[in-house]
């Protein structure tokens, strides 16, 4: 049930993302804001979903393979769109993007997490698979199982790493480039999942953790906020 939902929610962004581009080519700042939030829904909802399954057995075989296997998904399907605003800062500080298109895709993501934890909450309480009974009741399942200091170095050095990664990355072939950028946030979540929950995208942290936040504002948003996008400014500041 948990894998239909997930390829249910990939089918209908997928449709969305054609429609928007079909009629919405006259309106680019709208265009760019929806492909965006359709983009960002897509990774968030099936990241929330995953989140329950990490428990299935055999672990944690089971949970990093579904890991891979959605990130090359999200790869194959969403390519244009960055879903992470750390990664559209990169553009918006070499000037390749105008500032406010750069503040309406931050926007659309951080929109598209809101929307995708709504959702998926509204599933879950329909309890229509095993994971889903009792999910709405664990309130702030806290992935910050370390203190905050090492977890803001985990989550630092994991943004400054995959960021390096993806920049290295350009030049590959884009059929084996998202193969290896899946097997390093694979190997990235085998590393530190226990510890942080490997998140490094700050709108991904948002709709995975919300309650934490409301809960532990300053401590959550230097973690999962500031250090993601100080290792981006790191990246583009030293390389």
């Amino acid at each position: 049930s948990s894998l239909l939902l997930m390829s249910g929610v990939v089918v209908i962004v997928g449709l969305c993302r054609r429609l928007a581009r079909r009629r919405l080519r006259s309106r680019p700042h709208l265009f760019a804001f929806l492909v965006e939030m359709f983009s960002t829904f897509q990774i968030c909802a099936c990241t929330n979903e995953l989140s329950l399954l990490g428990n299935v057995e055999p672990k944690p075989h089971t949970a990093l393979t579904l890991t891979y296997g959605f990130t090359v998904l999200h790869g194959l399907t969403l390519a244009g769109s960055t879903c992470n605003p750390c990664g559209t800062l990169q553009p918006m500080w070499g000037g390749g993007t105008p500032l406010r298109v750069g503040g309406l895709k931050i926007a659309a993501q951080f929109v598209a997490a809101v929307l995708a934890r709504v959702f998926m909450h509204f599933i879950w309480s329909l309890e229509m698979a095993e994971p889903h009974f009792g999910a709405l009741s664990r309130g702030c399942s806290s992935p910050m199982q370390t203190t905050e200091v090492q977890a803001f170095c985990i989550e630092l050095l994991f943004s400054v790493v995959f960021q390096l990664a993806v920049l290295r990355a350009e030049s590959v072939n884009p059929k084996y480039r998202v193969h290896l950028v899946a097997l390093l946030i694979t190997m990235l979540v085998y590393a530190g999942g226990n510890l942080t929950g490997a998140i490094f995208n700050p709108a991904l942290a948002f709709s995975l953790h919300a309650d934490c936040f409301y809960d532990k504002f300053l401590s959550y948003s230097l973690v999962y906020w500031i250090a993601p996008s100080l290792g981006k400014f790191l990246i583009l500041y030293v390389f």
